[in-house]
């Protein structure tokens, strides 16, 4: 057992504890998008649209705010874009706990969007500045595991906290969210790389953002994960909805996603030693294809027990391409420009927040269930394909930044 953990968390730097600590609290206290939905519904009397849309208005918020975030990390460094999005969210998440008028909650809910998405590409692309990619897909794996011990946590916590008092939810968020800040300013240092020599400036990419968005291999990339994203939210959003239409409770909804975080925690740190050696384009296709049976499942499920059922199968599916994928984005990233690149892809994710619920809605309302949950493993097997036939592609591109790198363009300073 000690061998195994020394090879599960042995050797990483000192700099990614407090980043998966800082993970780890955040997440414990992150209630409030998992269930704005039942909250918007059941406890404030809104229509399943007008819940839609304010989920919908936190997706655009974020959006902005990842790209915003994933240029000021280039610009102006990781820690001052971590610092000023952390503390704003903090501050946010209590303004959309007292907000009553619809159009209240639904400003609250876009800047609260802006600023608690914002942080993503600093920290991914400060997680990437500091560990070495031969470690990464183990790094991945490890805060992922954090991410998802908070979860499971924070789930069945937040379903009794919900029968008290709704607010709780939004003040416990908000104190985890400015205690995650304070770890940021107290013990974590600036990784924003350097360009260092004259060789390093000229070889060094222009354009900035534009970069990025000419860069097809990582656009495909990208294209193909929002694609997941769509499937993989529908979890918060018509999953509930669902749920309680089968006449189940929302503390009950609360235990059935919390068996996610559960599989992981036990789960995920084996993941690394499964996948080691193996292609990762395999990786990722398998991996989403079994992301969408799970999704496709829930058609056919009733009851609590079937519900978690079809989380199990989708978790599996969910751990074995998270990693994989992290890893992906890192090595399709320029050094100078991974806060560009960490914010186009948080966008990906951003940009699925603000669709699924509307797109998931609409389909779950016009079309009903068995269209939804068929339509998303229909999805999920394309874009399996797709990371089959895009793999080449993204070798090549990979290689070709190892080589980069290895002729020192870029430094970190």
């Amino acid at each position: 057992m000690h061998g195994w953990l020394r090879q599960a968390a042995g050797g990483l730097p000192r700099q990614f504890w407090f980043l998966w600590t800082g993970t780890l609290i955040n997440r414990l206290g992150s209630f409030v998008v998992l269930f704005l939905s039942i909250y918007l519904t059941g406890e404030r009397g809104f229509s399943q649209s007008q819940a839609g849309l304010v989920l919908g208005l936190y997706g655009v918020g974020g959006a902005i705010g990842t790209m915003t975030g994933g240029v000021l990390a280039d610009r102006w460094g990781r820690r001052p874009t971590m610092l000023t999005a952390q503390f704003g969210a903090s501050a946010l998440m209590l303004a959309l706990g007292f907000a009553h008028s619809y159009p209240r909650i639904l400003a609250a809910a876009f800047a609260l969007g802006l600023f608690a998405e914002a942080v993503r590409p600093a920290f991914s692309a400060m997680m990437v500045d500091i560990v070495p990619e031969a470690d990464r897909v183990r790094a991945f794996s490890l805060n992922y595991w954090a991410i998802n011990l908070g979860f499971a946590l924070a789930a069945v916590c937040a379903g009794l906290a919900a029968q008290a008092d709704y607010l709780l939810l939004f003040v416990v968020d908000s104190a985890t969210t400015l205690f995650t800040a304070l770890i940021s300013l107290i013990f974590l240092a600036e990784t924003r790389p350097a360009r260092v020599g004259p060789r390093t400036h000229a070889a060094a990419p222009s354009g900035g953002l534009g970069t990025v968005l000419r860069d097809r291999t990582f656009l495909i990339f990208v294209s193909l994960n929002f694609c997941v994203v769509l499937v993989m939210f529908q979890h918060q959003s018509t999953l509930p909805i669902t749920m309680l239409a089968d006449g189940l409770s929302a503390a009950t909804y609360g235990l059935v996603v919390a068996v996610n975080g559960v599989l992981i925690v036990f789960g995920q740190l084996f993941v690394p030693r499964l996948i080691a050696g193996r292609d990762s384009a395999r990786v990722l296709a398998v991996g989403t294809l079994v992301i969408g049976a799970g999704f496709g499942l829930v058609g056919l499920a009733g009851s609590a027990v079937a519900y978690a059922l079809t989380v199990v199968v989708w978790t599996l599916g969910e751990m074995i391409q998270s990693p994989s994928n992290a890893a992906t984005i890192a090595a399709l990233s320029p050094a100078e420009l991974r806060g560009r690149y960490q914010g186009l892809n948080s966008l990906s994710w951003q940009a699925g927040l603000a669709l699924a619920p509307i797109a998931g809605g609409l389909t779950l309302q016009k079309a009903g269930g068995a269209a939804l949950w068929g339509g998303c493993f229909a999805l999920c097997a394309l874009v399996a394909v797709g990371q089959w036939l895009a793999a080449p592609a993204r070798a090549r591109r990979a290689a070709w930044l190892r080589e980069r790198r290895a002729a020192g363009v870029v430094n970190v300073s």
